[in-house]
């Protein structure tokens, strides 16, 4: 084969997909670390499976539609990498109907650059060491059949190398589980270059969406207009293609409907517009080419489906708040803290990017602040944000539930946007948090099943008995010296056991005040919080 087409390329994508899928479970217990965390391919999987319901186009218009489809379903870090790694590769097939093997060499370094760029500090021994190293041995290539057996070969050797890069790997005896889901799809593709495509499952239709139509009588006023979204393929009979400025459209578009979301790609214009016409966007449009898909949406219904009111109205209402949380119980405290809107998700359970993005939407407050509440969620909230267009978004690091909870106990909504992110800052500067959690593999610090005392990645203690894996851990965080202890009962610890851990505490560190609260969350029976 001497070029790709927009054909094969998103074959074998779905190919990777395939094969991905296949290993998801052997990818998630790669996790380094003895408590439930392992969603590495559960995280790559869905956000790669966003990516293959694009159509098939031109090359550079398949890269394209990938890259959208995983950008807007990125979960976790190890999703959020894999898009930008195809989001650079579609940046360097953009244009291109068909592409030799140099000009796909070049967008596979394109995508190793996007990757890097994806993490604030890269750290070497992970997916992006494979991803690197594999990309530049392959480099040699003199066709792509070659090109794929030296990215696979590569990568694999790179992959077992990563515990020599990372001593968290080496003492856990794995590999990267994000490298390991890469070479995995990287494994699938070549198959399907070979003509030995695998096939993805197929995804359970969404339920329906109920429409209340009588939110809207014979009575009612328009009052939020329509959502008008639709995809324009510009036509030769109509315009000069080479000659064509699409900024005539997105002027006039501007000047009549607000909301606006306008791009490019190709001959394809994408539009997303709030109008209380849309007749009229619609004939204009018409004038320049051909719709392939048209979704028009009264956003009466809507508003009343989602039970919005008065201040989620864009421009009516200056501060709006998203946190993440799992657990009935630990949503509703959030809640109760004035989050306008929780998104369920945490500790294996990460919400994509999508999520975030219809959130900030329902809000439509001019500053919006995000609390992800869990360090793998933390790089795909602010990928959400780097997206968002129509709100000043600021996303807090939180990475526990216990240090979203105090912030949250904390925000001082009189102030400006910018001094109350500072003050948040120097909030949860002052706080400690500590988790248990029961094991699932053995660790330095006990059995498979015994109950693990965690502070961010660091396990402080171990013991097959969940109050003193508890106790020890306070101990270690130095509890004395602290003024408050907020501790979270979670989902599967009984009432009288909380109680009896509160009266534990108070008794070994009586200057310190210690609260219960009922947070019902998964995965960590407690969640200690210091300040």
């Amino acid at each position: 084969m001497e070029n790709l087409d927009g054909n094969l390329f998103l074959a074998m994508v779905r190919s990777g997909g395939a094969r991905l899928n296949a290993q998801r479970k052997i990818i998630n217990d790669l996790n380094v670390f003895p408590i439930p965390d392992g969603d590495t391919g559960d995280n790559m999987y869905m956000t790669l499976e966003a990516g293959c319901r694009a159509a098939e186009g031109s090359l550079g218009e398949t890269a394209a539609a990938v890259s959208q489809g995983m950008l807007m379903g990125a979960r976790g870090n190890s999703g959020v990498i894999l898009s930008r790694i195809f989001a650079g590769l579609a940046r360097g097939l953009s244009g291109l109907r068909e592409a030799g093997l140099d000009a796909f060499e070049k967008a596979m370094a394109c995508g190793v650059e996007d990757a890097y760029t994806a993490v604030a500090t890269p750290v070497e021994g992970t997916i992006l060491t494979v991803l690197r190293e594999g990309v530049e041995a392959a480099a040699r290539s003199r066709d792509f059949d070659e090109y794929f057996d030296l990215l696979v070969s590569a990568m694999d050797l790179s992959l077992q190398h990563t515990p020599e890069l990372l001593d968290v790997l080496k003492k856990a005896g794995v590999v990267d589980s994000g490298g390991a889901g890469l070479l995995a799809i990287v494994e699938g593709m070549r198959s399907a270059l070979h003509g030995e495509a695998g096939t993805m499952p197929e995804t359970a239709a969404a339920p329906a969406q109920h429409i209340d139509l009588n939110a809207f009588t014979e009575d009612s006023v328009l009052e939020f207009g329509y959502c008008t979204e639709f995809l324009l393929r510009l036509q030769r009979s109509k315009v000069d293609l080479d000659a064509f400025d699409e900024k005539v459209i997105a002027d006039w578009l501007a000047a009549h409907g607000d909301s606006l979301v306008f791009f490019r790609d190709g001959t394809i214009i994408k539009v997303h517009v709030h109008t209380p016409a849309p007749g009229d966007i619609l004939n204009y449009c018409q004038r320049y080419g051909e719709f392939l898909t048209l979704k028009i949406e009264n956003m009466t219904l809507q508003h009343h489906e989602n039970h919005m009111d008065e201040r989620y109205r864009v421009g009516g209402k200056e501060l709006g708040v998203v946190a993440v949380a799992a657990g009935t119980k630990m949503r509703q405290l959030f809640q109760e803290l004035g989050t306008d809107e929780v998104i369920e998700g945490g500790q294996t359970m990460n919400p994509p990017v999508q999520a975030f993005l219809e959130a900030f939407d329902r809000i439509g407050a001019r500053h919006i602040l995000v609390f992800p509440n869990n360090g793998n969620i933390v790089l795909t909230a602010r990928q959400a944000a780097g997206l968002y267009r129509k709100s000043e978004v600021t996303v807090i690091p939180t990475h526990s539930l216990g240090e979203g909870y105090f912030a949250l106990a904390n925000l001082d909504t009189s102030l400006p946007a910018d001094e109350i992110v500072s003050a948040l800052d120097e909030v949860l500067s002052e706080t400690v948090t500590g988790q248990v959690s029961r094991a699932i593999r053995e660790s330095g610090a006990g059995a498979a099943g015994d109950y693990l005392g965690i502070s961010g990645k660091e396990i402080l203690c171990g013991s097959p008995e969940r109050q003193n894996a508890l106790m020890e851990m306070a101990r270690k965080l130095d509890a004395g010296h602290h003024d408050i202890a907020v501790l979270f009962q979670g989902a599967d610890v009984p009432n009288d056991e909380a109680s009896a851990a509160v009266e534990a505490l108070t008794a070994a560190f009586p200057r310190t005040e210690t609260t219960l609260i009922e947070g019902g969350q998964p995965i960590y029976d407690y969640i200690l919080l210091l300040c």
